[in-house]
């Protein structure tokens, strides 16, 4: 009977250290108090312990209610439920990451990317450069699998001037949370940085302002510093972004 209560406290405790592995991981980076790498194998390994949790509770519970434990079953479901969570909070990213393309330079306009400035000296130390295409994926191809997996990114136009269009775009971008890096009103161009909350990963955004017979043309491009996919975040912004605009 008390070895029956030691293994459910033990399974209770398991849990919520799996928890919290899977929570101070992410903010370990972005604080920068640990490297990417092991910030990340503490997610993988808070979501496999998790279910590893799970299984054995699930064990457990057959037993203690074969048994008519009432208690440890209710301990059992508990552990059960809660083990499951680090697992549900991950599914819908493991599922992103199987439907969208790996890329993270995503563009209005691909044949002619708006091109950053300011945000250059950021990014010193980003894994990522800021050429559209890589070594392994020539700029031709990267369009190609942009343009199927987000035909809604496209270039956008408005009535209003280069001026007008430029603080609009300011103001849009900085009430969606992005830090305003740049302001360049001859030049038509605002650059800003997202920033994600666990793991505090950043997301470099330009807008680009041209005229356009009596109003303007609209071009946006979304960049990740760090990884080779995305999960479709910067296509999103960008949309979210126009949908504004």
């Amino acid at each position: 009977m008390e070895e029956s209560k030691t293994s459910t406290r033990l399974l209770l405790t398991s849990v919520v250290v799996m928890l919290v592995v899977l929570v101070t991981g992410p903010l370990g980076y972005k604080f920068g108090l640990a490297p990417l790498m092991p910030s990340m194998t503490s997610v993988m390994i808070g979501v496999i312990g998790g279910l590893l949790v799970s299984l054995v509770s699930l064990g457990m519970w057959v037993v203690a209610f074969k048994q008519g434990k009432r208690r440890d079953k209710l301990l059992l479901l508990v552990s059960l439920v809660v083990g499951l969570l680090p697992m549900g909070a991950m599914a819908p990213q493991i599922i992103k990451a199987q439907s969208v393309p790996p890329i993270h330079d995503i563009t209005t306009d691909t044949q002619e990317p708006p091109e950053y400035s300011a945000v250059i000296a950021l990014r010193a130390d980003a894994a990522n450069d800021l050429r559209y295409g890589t070594e392994a994926l020539s700029p031709e191809r990267h369009a190609e699998l942009q343009l199927t997996a987000y035909p809604n990114v496209k270039t956008s136009y408005s009535e209003l001037d280069v001026a007008s269009a430029v603080a609009r775009a300011r103001t849009v971008l900085n009430d969606q949370g992005l830090e305003i890096v740049d302001v360049n009103v001859d030049e038509g161009i605002v650059e800003a940085t997202a920033t994600t909350f666990w793991f505090g990963f950043k997301d470099d955004v330009v807008v680009r302002v041209r005229e356009h017979e009596s109003g303007s043309k609209i071009d946006v491009r979304s960049v990740s510093r760090v990884g080779t996919s995305d999960l479709g975040a910067n296509a999103a912004r960008i949309e979210r972004f126009l949908n504004t605009f």
